[in-house]
């Protein structure tokens, strides 16, 4: 792979990852928090219609475009990538922990909340409050921390080269 491949790809993965950790860490510090201060129709009933917006080609690119851009960037730099090809490996990782977590908890509980039905049909708002926002919060900090370190190890690359 050429080198200004090489650099094209490297800089796709780190503006897709930067936007990805930038989107969890949006919610780890504002949106959740902000819907904590809320009863739990606007809580439930907000989540509900996120969780269905936010599946569109925008945010898919994003999510799934920087770990395959960082898999490529990996192939790219074997043999001859030294320190940035450490960087890389690095951010796959952070990227496997953030797919991981979001595949085998985020979504299951976002599937869940859904399955609960329109807001105004739920008799336990607080019950199922009470199943989703913790957990959901817990996790979502997990891979606010994975995104944000692949994002890192990515600018740490950038800057090996």
């Amino acid at each position: 792979m050429s080198e200004p491949i090489r650099l094209t790809v490297l800089a796709g993965a780190t503006l897709t990852t930067g936007l990805v950790a930038g989107l969890f860490f949006a919610y780890a510090c504002s949106v959740m928090p902000g819907l904590a201060a809320t009863d739990g129709r606007t809580m439930v009933g907000t989540m509900q219609s996120i969780n269905r917006k936010i599946i569109n080609g925008w945010f898919l690119s994003a999510f799934l475009g920087g770990p395959l851009l960082v898999a490529v960037a990996v192939v790219g730099y074997v043999g001859s990538g030294g320190a940035v090809l450490g960087w890389l490996v690095a951010a796959l990782v952070g990227h496997l922990v953030t797919l991981g977590v979001t595949g085998r908890c985020n979504v299951p509980l976002n599937n869940r909340l859904e399955a609960a039905g329109p807001v105004d049909g739920i008799d336990d708002l607080a019950g199922v409050r009470q199943w989703f926002e913790t957990p959901w919060v817990r996790w979502n900090l997990i891979r606010t921390v994975s995104s944000v370190a692949a994002f890192a190890c990515l600018i740490g690359a950038l800057l090996a080269r």
